[in-house]
């Protein structure tokens, strides 16, 4: 199904037959990605006296389960400033806008000393001369272990603060990447990467030039097979009031025309 597209100027074509889904499936399993040292999710059906919602039990016609989850540690997650401050923002009226010129990037984190870093030099390296609405951080080596990693107690790479600054400068206003965070596993509250891309300075009075409409979702996984460059991105989610929800972001293959 292709599409022709005006964004900022530029015109493309996409083909809409073509998605590529970036979101990780929740599962009621062992093979769910689980972070910040949570059990797995539950789904199981609802049950009262006798009765159970499930069909194949025998006592009900429909399947009518309860799901408890946690967004941030349970799979893709969509989160917007209200993650870190004091008063109450939720993602559901930051994010109002749903398609976006994305660019797909890969990068293999920096080691400094125990810690794996994905640093300003190296987000300047592969978008020199670009500047997308969202940036897709897909970290090397992508290990299809990614859809199902317990990063609990791992210390996974992150951001280094100078880079979200970086993105945040460039006008990049939705940051995507294949981990739990943009920050440190343990980093004493810190969240550097997340303060300087919402341009938060202080969580418990908010300066008024914060970025409401930013966005940073967690735990995607790009497929080899997505090549690095321009995409059209849909980045669904569901309608939480919340500071974060799960999500389902969608890249579309783009032509400059």
């Amino acid at each position: 199904m292709k599409t022709l597209l005006d964004i900022a100027g530029v015109r493309y074509e996409t083909d809409l037959s073509r998605p590529s889904d970036i979101s990780l499936p929740l599962r009621d399993s062992a093979e769910n990605p689980i972070a910040w040292y949570l059990d797995k999710p539950v789904i199981s059906p609802v049950t009262s006296g006798n009765w159970i919602g499930k069909v194949s039990e025998g006592s009900s016609s429909t399947n009518f389960n309860n799901i408890y989850f946690n967004p941030h540690g349970h799979g893709t997650h969509t989160e917007c400033l209200g993650h870190i401050t004091k008063d109450f923002f939720s993602v559901n009226q930051a994010l109002r806008i749903f398609f976006f010129l994305a660019e797909v990037v890969s990068i293999a984190p920096e080691t400094r000393g125990d810690d794996a870093v994905i640093t300003t030099a190296q987000l300047q390296a592969v978008l020199t001369g670009k500047k997308p609405q969202a940036v897709v951080i897909r970290t090397l080596p992508n290990s299809s272990e990614k859809k199902y990693r317990n990063y609990s107690h791992t210390n996974p790479p992150y951001l280094e603060a100078a880079g979200a600054a970086f993105l945040r400068d460039l006008g990049v206003d939705h940051l995507l990447i294949d981990l739990p965070s943009v920050d440190r596993e343990s980093d004493e509250g810190k969240l550097l990467a997340h303060k300087a891309f919402w341009n938060v300075t202080d969580v418990w009075s908010l300066n008024p030039d914060a970025r409401h409409h930013a966005t940073i979702t967690e735990l995607i996984y790009v497929p080899d097979q997505v090549e690095d460059g321009t995409y059209l991105l849909n980045l669904q989610m569901a309608s939480f009031e919340n500071d974060a929800s799960p999500s389902k972001p969608v890249l579309y293959p783009l032509t400059r025309l």
